[in-house]
C-alpha cells in the first residue's frame, strides 16, 4: 500500500470529526460573510490545528476567495486546500550524503521513539544503507533492549552501554564503530524523560558536541517524535525541544489513533519545521515519508 493508501486508513479517524463538519460548512457556502469564515475558524481551531494557523488560513482565504470572485463551495474547497498544502511547505528528503551521516532522535517517553529508529533503520537498510545504532537512552532500561530487537530485525548494528552509562560515551563509541565499519548511518536514540527538565536538554547538548567533534562536516538530521494523539500538547514538547536542539524534521506516530490529525498544520505553522514523516500503524512499513500535497487532498476528499 503506498502513501495514499496509507494516509487514508490513518486519517479516517481525523476525517471522522473534522473532515465532515468542513466539508458540511463549505457545502454551504454561496458567497463572502463573516459567519462562514467564522465558522470555519471554529472548526479549524477544534481539529488541532491551532488559533494562529487557523486564523491565519482564514485570513488567507478570504483574500482568495475576494480576489478570485468565488461562489461554490468546490472553488473555495480547493482554495482552501492550496492554502493547508502551502502552510505544510516541503517535506524534503533526508540529507544523508555523508559517510557516515547522523540522524539524532529525541522526544519524550512513550511517542514511539524507539519503534520510529527501527522502523527508519529498516527503511535505510532496504534502501541499501549500512546502519548503526547507538543506544543513547541509557536511563530507561527496556530503550537498549528494545532497540537491540530493532537492530536484529533491520540487519542494524547496535552500539551499546551499561544502563546509567553516560550517553555521550555511547554516541563516541558508535561513531567510532561507524566509522571503522564503513556504516553509511548513525541512528542515535536519545533519553526521553519530560521535556522540562534542564538535565535532559544538557545531555542532548553534550551528545552534539561529540558529533561535532568526532564528525566535523558530516550530514546531521535531528528528528523530533511527537505522539499525534496528544494534540496541542505536542506541540508544547515541540517547541520546548527547538530551544535546545537544531530541529530539522517531525515524526508525528500514532496518526491513524487520533482524530487530531490537524496538529500537523500548527506544527508547520508554529515552529517552521517539516513534518518528515508519519506513522500510521505498528507494522515496519507503517512508518512513511510525509507528502503535504497528498496529505490535504486526502484530509478534504
Amino acid at each position: 500500500m503506498g502513501f495514499f493508501g496509507k494516509i487514508k486508513e490513518g486519517l479516517s479517524r481525523t476525517k471522522q470529526t473534522m473532515t465532515k463538519r468542513l466539508n458540511s460548512a463549505i457545502a454551504d457556502f454561496t458567497g463572502e460573510n463573516d459567519e462562514f469564515f467564522d465558522e470555519l475558524e471554529e472548526l479549524l481551531i477544534m481539529s488541532d490545528v491551532g488559533a494562529e494557523a487557523s486564523m491565519d488560513a482564514v485570513d488567507r482565504l478570504r483574500e482568495v476567495v475576494h480576489d478570485r470572485g468565488l461562489r461554490g463551495g468546490d472553488e473555495v474547497r480547493g482554495a482552501l486546500g492550496e492554502i493547508l498544502a502551502d502552510m505544510l511547505g516541503e517535506s524534503g528528503e533526508l540529507k544523508l550524503t555523508t559517510k557516515p551521516s547522523v540522524i539524532l532522535v529525541v522526544g519524550v517517553n512513550g511517542v514511539g521513539k524507539t519503534t520510529t529508529i527501527g522502523k527508519l533503520a529498516m527503511a535505510l537498510h532496504n534502501d541499501g544503507k549500512k546502519v548503526l545504532l547507538a543506544a543513547g537512552d541509557t536511563f530507561r532500561a527496556a530503550a537498549a533492549e528494545q532497540l537491540t530487537v530493532w537492530a536484529q530485525r533491520s540487519g542494524a548494528d547496535i552500539v551499546r552501554h551499561e544502563e546509567g552509562s553516560d550517553p555521550a560515551a555511547v554516541v563516541f563509541d558508535a561513531v567510532s564503530a561507524a566509522k571503522a565499519r564503513g556504516a553509511d548511518v548513525i541512528i542515535v536514540d536519545t533519553a526521553g524523560r519530560l521535556h522540562n527538565k534542564s538535565n535532559l536538554m544538557n545531555e542532548l547538548a553534550k551528545i552534539s558536541r561529540v558529533i561535532d567533534r568526532e564528525l566535523p562536516g558530516a550530514d546531521r538530521e535531528t528528528l523530533l517524535v511527537l505522539d499525534a494523539t496528544t494534540g496541542q500538547n505536542g506541540l508544547i514538547q515541540a517547541e520546548e525541544f527547538k530551544k535546545f536542539t537544531d530541529l530539522t524534521g517531525i515524526v508525528l506516530t500514532k496518526l491513524d489513533g487520533t482524530a487530531k490529525g490537524g496538529i500537523v498544520f500548527a506544527i508547520a505553522s508554529k515552529l517552521n519545521v517539516p513534518v518528515r514523516y508519519v506513522g500510521v500503524g505498528e507494522k515496519a512499513d507503517d512508518l512513511i515519508p510525509f507528502d503535504p500535497e497528498e496529505f490535504v487532498k486526502e484530509l478534504l476528499s
